[in-house]
């Protein structure tokens, strides 16, 4: 097996493994590399919704996506996917998954199942890497503050996607969500730390409001996008991406109008987050 990095502080592309089959050595390897660089990107493999669903065991434990449309055979399976006459597509900006929730999931297993001719790139950012960038007074003004997440105004009737061509498409528009995490948690397997905000469902710091919070969130959502802690990753057919939602945000590129595009997701159980 062997690792090769896609940028200088985020990602790796391995090879000389099948995800299928792959051995506990190599499932133990693959975990740490991914915890480590944030993202791992497998190219050429046979993966069925079998195998895909085996793999997700393996790993420890699979959530279903309450949002996304399920696959009819594998329901452990989403499928995230954009119509040709869609404008709009699913995760095209900076985020983490799930952040949430109580219990974020830990990450994704995606499988390329239908491309477009090109563009729908995917971008990581190393969110390590991005707290490590921070000025040491940035630093201090964000240890031990928490901060409030949901998804409500994102996903409800009424929300974000329902106002755009994709929400006929998603489910669970009466779910209500809301969680409260630290600002910097520590990796559970690494024990780095790591910077626990994003534009896309963090709302406000706790005991702050929303106008508040925005000076300061702002400041670290700009900060934490640097030239050196992303990779892009261009997909192919047989193209598997396996990322930490902990370690990382990612970016889903909005680049193929007129073309139809789909993934199929398994979301990866996660572990209760700590500063």
């Amino acid at each position: 097996m062997k690792l090769t990095p896609m940028a200088p502080q985020c990602g790796v592309e391995v090879s000389g493994v099948a995800l299928a089959n792959c051995s506990d050595a190599e499932m133990d390897a693959i975990k740490q590399a991914i915890y480590e660089h944030g993202v791992a990107v497998f190219r050429d493999q046979e993966f069925s919704p079998e195998d895909h669903i085996k793999f997700g065991r393996r790993w420890g434990g699979i959530d279903v996506n309450n949002y996304f449309p399920l696959q009819e055979e594998f329901n452990e399976i989403a499928i995230v996917k954009k119509e040709p006459d869609q404008q709009t597509n699913i995760g095209g900006a900076w985020h983490t998954d799930h952040s949430y929730d109580q219990i974020p999931a830990m990450g994704s297993v995606l499988v390329a199942r239908h491309l477009p001719p090109s563009g729908g790139d995917t971008m990581w950012a190393h969110m390590g890497a991005a707290y490590d960038s921070l000025s040491d007074d940035l630093k201090e003004q964000i240890e031990g503050l928490e901060a409030y997440h949901t998804a409500d105004h994102v996903y409800e009737e009424g929300g974000l996607y329902a106002q755009t061509d994709m929400g006929k498409n998603l489910r669970g528009q009466d779910l209500k969500t809301g969680a409260i995490h630290p600002v910097v948690i520590r990796h559970p397997h690494t024990g780095r730390k790591m910077l626990y905000v994003n534009s896309g469902f963090t709302i406000h710091f706790v005991g702050q409001t929303r106008e508040e919070s925005l000076p300061l969130l702002t400041k670290l959502l700009d900060a934490a996008l640097t030239e050196t802690n992303q990779c892009r990753l261009q997909w192919k057919p047989g193209t598997i991406a396996i990322w930490d939602n902990r370690t990382t945000w990612h970016n889903a590129m909005n680049d193929y109008q007129g073309h139809y595009r789909e993934m199929h997701r398994i979301t990866l159980s996660g572990e209760a987050l700590a500063a």
